[in-house]
């Protein structure tokens, strides 16, 4: 259910001529799903930073695509820039985004660089998290010699590429070679001090980053430089690691930021960033006032941070997505300078579809959409929303929980069962969605073609395999409507009983999505050819339903003891 995503931040080296450029950026456009999110060039440097983003496999044909295009139309013979280069495409990194590890996506780095290798005949090597041999993670080891070197390189057995042919032919001479990696994503961010002190924004920069400061004799700030037995100056190391940092003075806001590069958001990420530097900058008399995102964030990145601060207030985590979004902008204060929009910072929301789904409608719609003329949604969709609301009520009786005074030792129980319910729901609402899809899958299959016996035989398998589907769809909506029914029930005993009453609809909601999704269930289920399939799972869906049966039983014997 969850989609996988990468991103990919190809470096061409032609920063001057905007024409190829636009060329060569827009050939990601011609792949489906996958979004042009940036092109960045530099004359000076005559290289341009293009970011992309999808599902691995249309962001890999993506990368190909570019790699293909920079290739026809940069000729490296000619290429000059103070930047380090060695390819018409110098690098080509990708950055796992959601639901996906850097180990996966090097997988992918490595099927890209073969491609690249065999159809483009463009020799290169893999770096970073892709790296095959150890001296190759590090991508100045790689360019080494940069292009103006690739003629001995090649010749190198040290450095024989990874993928493509080890010579330097002519084709090789117009294209360069291009370095491949999975890395972790990188985030730019800049914390916003009530001072206009370039210095006092270092001396915080220096306690934070990795790099931390010179050790020095006496004076911390002009004593004589502390060195090694190799004559290098020795380094007192800041608090966390993969964070560079310098303080700077920014004259359109008149005040000075400390600048963060955080280079693996795993290790070291924005909220702790953040929250270091507020206990830094109070020890020196200062005080952190928001903070500043260049470029795009993940998702994750923000829900984290959020738990982070809520965690910090003891606060239940099972809010909202909307909620946390909040909660996570206000605590790092990243509309201190100037309006923060998630729809415009947040990657995954940049990739939303611009198809209206069933839960973006507003209330009255979808019930005029569900009264409407079209058979879909029906009862599928309709006990898979119940069920939702079901849920939803379960959630907030443990939200309000986990807020109530006097009960502040055990806000983390129920922000436990909050956080599950809010997983409930979630499926609960792709649910209502997928119901009507599935639905749409018959239809699809009594309107393919019957004109002839290869088609009647093609039409016949499409039609039996979505109504399969169209019956494990609501059989998935009574298995997670009736599990649902634990946080109601929870809530029923040990939730506030100022509540009862919340919880007791909780379960009648759910009990109703069970038996509307087993409605739906049966009634798919005789048209499936597959008896042995069909069987057994209406076999399934007829415990479940006893289950619910049960559970809506108990329930409401309790609360009539209680009222």
């Amino acid at each position: 259910m969850q989609k996988q995503l990468i991103e990919c931040v190809p470096n061409i080296s032609e920063g001057r001529d905007t024409q190829k450029i636009q060329e060569i950026a827009r050939t990601v456009e011609t792949v489906e799903g996958v979004k042009l999110l940036d092109i960045d060039p530099g004359k000076a440097t005559n290289r341009t930073v293009i970011t992309f983003v999808g599902a691995p496999e249309p962001v890999i044909e993506a990368a190909f695509l570019l790699i293909k295009k920079a290739a026809e139309l940069i000729d490296m013979n000619t290429h000059t820039g103070e930047h380090p280069r060695f390819g018409a495409t110098d690098v080509c990194p990708l950055v796992p985004i959601s639901n996906i590890s850097i180990e996966e996506t090097a997988k992918y780095a490595h099927k890209l660089g073969e491609r690249v290798g065999k159809e483009l005949g463009i020799p290169g090597y893999f770096y970073e998290g892709a790296a095959k041999q150890e001296k190759r993670k590090n991508l100045s080891n790689c360019r080494s010699g940069e292009y103006e070197g690739l003629s001995n390189k090649l010749s190198n057995p040290e450095w024989t590429p990874d993928f493509g042919p080890a010579q330097f032919s002519a084709n090789v001479a117009k294209t360069g070679v291009t370095a491949i990696s999975a890395r972790d994503f990188l985030i730019a961010y800049n914390v916003n001090l009530n001072t206009t002190s370039t210095r006092r924004a270092n001396a915080i920069a220096f306690d934070i980053r990795e790099a931390g400061r010179i050790k020095r004799e006496g004076n911390p700030i002009t004593g004589k430089k502390v060195l090694d037995a190799n004559g290098e100056p020795e380094r007192v190391p800041g608090k966390l690691k993969a964070v560079k940092g310098i303080g700077w003075y920014i004259d359109e806001y008149g005040i000075a930021q400390i600048s963060y590069n955080l280079t693996n958001i795993s290790i070291t990420s924005m909220h702790v960033a953040f929250d270091e530097s507020c206990k830094s900058a109070e020890e020196r008399g200062l005080r952190v006032t928001g903070s500043e995102l260049v470029g795009l964030v993940p998702l994750q990145a923000m829900l984290d941070a959020a738990d982070f601060f809520l965690i910090k207030q003891q606060r239940s985590l099972g809010i909202s997505e909307s909620e946390k979004i909040k909660i996570a902008v206000k605590s790092l204060g990243l509309d201190d300078l100037k309006p923060f929009n998630p729809q415009e910072k947040i990657i995954e929301y940049m990739l939303k579809s611009d198809t209206k789904r069933l839960v973006d409608f507003k209330l009255d719609d979808f019930a005029d959409e569900t009264a409407g003329e079209s058979m879909a949604p029906g009862g599928g969709s309709i006990a898979a929303y119940v069920g939702t609301l079901g849920v939803a009520l379960g959630t907030m009786v443990a939200n309000l929980s986990a807020h109530k005074a006097g009960w502040d030792n055990r806000w983390e129980e129920f922000s436990k069962w909050a956080q599950k319910g809010q997983a409930y729901k979630n499926k609960l609402l792709y649910l209502v969605d997928e119901d009507t899809n599935a639905f749409n899958k018959i239809v699809d299959g009594f309107r393919m073609p019957k004109d002839s016996p290869k088609e009647v035989e093609a039409r016949k398998a499409a039609i039996e395999v979505a109504t399969i589907y169209a019956t494990e769809i609501p059989f998935q909506v009574m298995e997670t409507a009736y599990e649902s029914m634990e946080v109601m029930q929870a809530m029923l005993t040990d939730g506030m009983q100022s509540s009862l009453s919340d919880s007791a609809v909780g379960v009648l909601c759910a009990k109703t999505a069970v038996l509307g999704a087993y409605l739906n269930v049966r009634i798919n289920a005789k048209d499936i050819k597959d008896r042995t399939f069909a069987d057994e799972i209406l076999s399934k869906a007829e415990k479940i339903y006893q289950a619910a049966v049960n559970v809506e039983q108990e329930t409401l014997a309790y609360v009539d003891s209680k009222i």
